[in-house]
């Protein structure tokens, strides 16, 4: 999750509200670095407990942007080795890994046919320490996505 001076320069960014938009809250928003899917936790918090990697520094921004169809997304740079890492030892767990490059990101909404105005393009810089793995469960519900955290994995140097 962003620090909070980062999820403070975050809020700051444009939130219109329109038709078919729906908003996260601050306390959603997090960086996925691998989705596992359906995958056994225990699997997952042996797996992740072998994890050896070095706390990062996550820079956000430079500007709000769209990712897919329907998804308004603040980028994260600086977790692409920390996300290399956690894929390395959860190879064999859930889902197998997605073939393509990692995207590190917030998602700040979700929309059904337009982006809200004004939003998309929206300067943003904040910096924020990574120096935990968590392992989260996510229920999707009818308002909306609901995150558990299963366990926590702290990174040394």
């Amino acid at each position: 999750r962003p620090s909070a001076a980062a999820v403070a320069v975050i809020e700051r960014l444009p939130r219109p509200e329109a038709p078919g938009v729906r908003w996260l809250s601050a306390d959603q928003w997090h960086v996925t670095l691998r989705f596992l899917g359906e995958a056994d936790p225990d699997a997952a918090a042996t797996a992740l407990a072998a994890l050896v990697a070095a706390p990062a520094e996550a820079v956000a921004g430079p500007a709000t942007r769209l990712l897919g169809d329907s998804v308004l997304v603040v980028p994260v740079a600086g977790l692409e080795r920390l996300a290399a890492a956690v894929m390395a030892v959860t190879a064999e767990v859930g889902k197998p890994p997605e073939d393509r490059p990692f995207l590190g990101h917030l998602t700040l909404c979700r929309f059904r046919d337009e982006p809200p105005s004004g939003a998309v393009g929206a300067a943003v810089s904040a910096t924020f320490r990574v120096d935990e793995v968590v392992l989260v469960r996510s229920r999707t519900l009818p308002g909306g996505a609901v995150h558990d955290v299963l366990e926590r994995f702290q990174l040394a140097a």
